[in-house]
């Protein structure tokens, strides 16, 4: 079997697909690498890519586009929806295949040395993480970009490779390894952030909802409404069905509906497939009844 790693960068440019597309060309028509999906999204001002390969490969690539991202993007001006530190802002690296997690956390020391290289400062995160106050990527990030050129300054929030100060035009970066996880947005019929906000806290373990569910509320300008935005960073454990339900129950507090979800980025089948479960509620389904994955296991 193959030795595969998952990377999902995520870079703070999402209105300038021009800039995208020269991040994106790294990761295009590459021996070893597969690129499987990117999207950019205008109101968050950033673009998500997923790609599997070789690690030395996705190694060598991630490195690239994160030098054609520092010299692209000017953080100095950069405004969005979606919190953010830098021009690449995060950068997680997951096993798929032969691969382990020592290894993702080995995969992200090497390319954290690599951009801190860059002259950018890079925290390590999630498994990777150098203190028990860095695994949260939210606590990593409070402050945002705009908040760091002071947080960095202050004893305990020293950089993991890099400057130990800012890097004005290209941010920080967070660089860390995971097991897979759902990126989840569900879109509301209100304009009112503040009730986006308050669904968000409510969805996570400290306001009372899923252990395993990361959450902020955001604007989505474009069409006048607003968003609750997860990461469902185990699956398994709190599942996509039981985000939607949840943000349906609480949306009816403040007389507000879902309008829609969407996944950004790619998931595992078995999270939809738990999900179509659910709300059809089909009795001893086994996974093997699914065609392409009876022709895929062949």
């Amino acid at each position: 079997m193959a030795k595969l790693v998952e990377c999902v960068p995520n870079y703070s440019e999402g209105r300038d697909l021009e800039k995208v597309e020269k991040i994106v060309a790294h990761f295009k028509n590459v021996e070893g690498l597969t690129l499987l999906d990117y999207s950019s999204d205008p109101d968050h001002n950033r673009s998500v890519v997923t790609l599997i390969g070789e690690p030395e490969i996705v190694k060598e690539k991630v490195i690239a586009s994160i030098k054609t991202a520092a010299e692209l993007i000017d953080m100095t001006v950069h405004q969005g929806a979606h919190p953010r530190m830098g021009a690449t802002d995060v950068v997680p690296f997951t096993p798929v295949s032969d691969v382990t997690m020592a290894e993702c956390i080995e995969l992200a020391n090497e390319v954290g040395e690599a951009v801190g290289q860059m002259g950018i400062p890079v925290y390590l995160y999630e498994e990777a993480a150098t203190k028990a106050d860095r695994v949260n990527l939210a606590d990593v990030r409070k402050g945002q970009y705009e908040g760091f050129f002071d947080k960095i300054k202050e004893e305990g929030w020293e950089p993991d490779y890099g400057p130990k100060e800012m890097n004005p035009k290209s941010g920080a970066t967070a660089i860390g390894a995971r097991v897979t996880l759902v990126a989840f947005n569900i879109n509301l019929d209100t304009p009112d952030l503040e009730i986006a906000k308050a669904i968000a806290k409510k969805m996570r373990a400290k306001g009372g909802g899923l252990a395993y569910v990361k959450a902020i509320g955001l604007k989505v300008e474009k069409r006048n409404i607003t968003q609750v935005s997860m990461n469902l960073v185990n699956y398994q454990k709190s599942r996509v069905y039981q985000a939607f339900e949840m943000v349906k129950m609480e949306a009816k507090r403040y007389g507000v509906n879902v309008v829609g979800s969407e996944v950004i980025g790619t998931v595992p089948m078995e999270s939809l497939i738990s999900a179509a479960e659910y709300y059809l509620q089909i009795e001893d389904f086994d996974i093997t009844q699914i065609l392409e994955k009876r022709l895929l296991d062949k």
